[in-house]
């Protein structure tokens, strides 16, 4: 019986040892939780009207993105190409490996068809011509695709081939970032003087068309299988290489609200249909959660201006005017449970004079501690610098024209 209770004593110890010395279980934020549940290892959803990231899972990762270059490609062409112009084959397209359209060295064919070619069926073939016709060659054309991405803000990437065939060069292999992928894609169909032909193109179900000669005919059908997917579906590209795995870039537009999503290394061949769950999960997290509020009403903003002339009596210094905030866009797309931080840059010792409509200071908004608008302080009025002139004149005005 004694033997009985010192073992059970026993067991309580260790058991209370146990219990007391063990780890806490470390809970996993929403936003791990949801990019454990994504099939790729690189994942962005972007607001596309402020260019903000709503969510993103490794989304700085340098990683191969294959065809999903194209957007580059194709954008460069619209702005820097005639797409009337003829393209002559070279034998650097014909050496171009599959997807092709396969062309023929020797043979002509326009711009315009050969974008259709490139964006809807992600032709290796087309892209090199097109990057031979805008810029002379595909070396040069990777030099104009890398100066672009820098203008949009890109800061990890770098393009060597036009259409997203793995290459290297002196600054080293193709590659970008997720991030960065997102503000190409959202330069192509929000900011670029050629988003609506890139739309036009981008969204086409079917196109035909035949070279110059007319000897032959192609036609070209979408692979985008999100255009069919969801509701509002705007644009997208997908792209496929041993070393980058599946990607896809893909917009969608509901209720005033644009979506971009990227993923880079959505699985391997047998995976051809993670990149499309994936896209679905992302675009249903954005309309679920975010939807467009209003900035916070700062209008009538009272600045005091040292050495102005003081209206009610110029013999006192200084004097307020009134002042605006001049907002680009009355709206911002925000989850329910996230608060605008509104911070107001204006100097304290503002002098005279400031003139009706001058910049006076900034406000900028914060969400989750990270700037996200950036609007001017503009002056509703012009106030004059206190002058001895002034302050006489206003002596005389009193002495000789009192009643």
């Amino acid at each position: 019986m004694k033997n009985r209770r010192n073992r059970a004593c026993i067991l309580l110890i260790v058991f209370l040892v146990s219990w007391w010395s063990r780890k806490p279980v470390a809970v996993k934020a929403e936003g791990e939780q949801f990019a454990e549940q994504l099939y790729a290892r690189s994942a962005v959803l972007m607001d596309a009207d402020s260019g903000r990231i709503l969510f993103e899972k490794e989304g700085n990762a340098v990683r191969p993105m294959a065809s999903t270059t194209k957007i580059m490609t194709c954008i460069l062409a619209l702005e820097e190409g005639k797409t009337d112009s003829e393209v002559k084959v070279s034998e650097e397209a014909c050496r171009q490996p599959q997807v092709r359209l396969g062309v023929r060295k020797g043979e002509n064919y326009r711009l315009k068809d050969l974008l259709y070619s490139l964006m809807l069926e992600s032709h290796n073939d087309s892209a090199v011509l097109v990057a031979e016709n805008v810029a002379g060659s595909v070396q040069e054309f990777a030099v104009e695709m890398n100066k672009k991405a820098k203008e949009i803000g890109c800061k990890d990437t770098h393009f060597v081939t036009p259409n997203g065939l793995d290459g290297t060069d002196e600054k080293g292999a193709h590659r970008t970032t997720a991030e960065d992928l997102a503000r190409i894609f959202r330069y192509c169909i929000t900011e670029s003087p050629k988003r609506e032909q890139f739309l036009e193109i981008t969204r086409k179900e079917m196109y035909s068309f035949q070279n110059i000669e007319q000897t032959r005919t192609f036609s070209c059908r979408n692979h985008n299988a999100f255009l069919k997917m969801m509701d509002g579906a705007l644009s997208g590209k997908t792209g496929f290489t041993a070393k980058a795995g599946y990607c896809y870039i893909g917009a969608l537009k509901s209720d005033n609200r644009t979506f971009i999503v990227v993923l880079l290394a959505c699985g391997w061949p047998g995976n051809r249909s993670y990149k499309w769950k994936d896209t679905r999960k992302l675009m249903e997290y954005g309309l679920k959660n975010y939807q467009k509020a209003e900035f916070p009403d700062e209008e009538g903003i009272q600045v005091y201006i040292k050495d102005a002339v003081n209206k009610g009596n110029p013999y006192q210094k200084g004097e307020h005017l009134t002042a605006h905030i001049q907002k680009e866009t009355e709206k911002i797309l925000m989850r329910k449970d996230e608060k605008l931080e509104v911070k107001k840059k204006i100097p304290k010792n503002l002098h005279a004079p400031v003139k009706k409509g001058e910049q006076i200071g900034e406000v900028q908004y914060f969400l989750n501690g990270k700037a996200v608008c950036a609007c001017p302080v503009i002056a509703d009025e012009t106030v004059e610098a206190r002058s001895p002139g002034g302050c006489l004149a206003f002596v005389m005005k009193k002495l000789f024209l009192s009643p």
